[in-house]
């Protein structure tokens, strides 16, 4: 199967915005089994909730136009560190590269220059292993609410566009 290209995704179209929720609770649904917590507000969050929020976002798209997995950040501040909301894939692309692939380029070509935070449920071991290998260093782990420990990472900030990929 041909790897998927990146591009960016418009959540104004209805069709895009469709899959993207479709696939946001699909692998939440995965981490929230992994982890034994129910509660991840993306779970609940409906179309247009997700819709809503400020966040940037690239997709991993099949050349037949599937989308098989995302990305999505937040910018607080222009020279603050970018966070990532989400990286998801859908179940159907498991273990083919796809989040990788994601964070790869964002980290290379879109955040270049940037620091980035994350946190993902400590338990879930496939993301904590990814953010590890890609250079991410983990901080403390913290609950935000009984029954969830969540594990933070960060990307230091990288040379930037003319020195080279973070």
């Amino acid at each position: 199967m041909p790897q998927p290209h990146l591009r960016p995704l418009d959540l104004t179209d209805d069709a895009t915005a469709a899959a993207v929720h479709r696939i946001g609770r699909a692998a939440y649904a995965v981490e929230a089994r992994m982890i034994g917590f129910d509660g991840i507000p993306a779970l609940r969050e409906s179309l247009s909730e997700m819709r809503r929020r400020k966040l940037t976002w690239i997709g991993a798209v099949s050349p037949d136009g599937e989308i098989a997995g995302f990305l999505a950040w937040e910018e607080r501040a222009a020279d603050g560190p970018v966070c990532l909301d989400r990286l998801c894939v859908d179940p159907a692309w498991f273990r083919r590269g796809i989040a990788s692939l994601l964070l790869r380029h964002a980290l290379a070509e879109v955040f270049s220059g940037r620091s980035v935070e994350v946190t993902t449920g400590a338990d879930n071991a496939p993301a904590v292993t990814l953010y590890e290998r890609l250079g991410f260093t983990r901080g403390a782990d913290f609950s935000p609410v009984p029954g969830l420990r969540m594990a933070s990472f960060t990307h230091a900030r990288g040379p930037g566009p003319a020195g080279g990929a973070a």
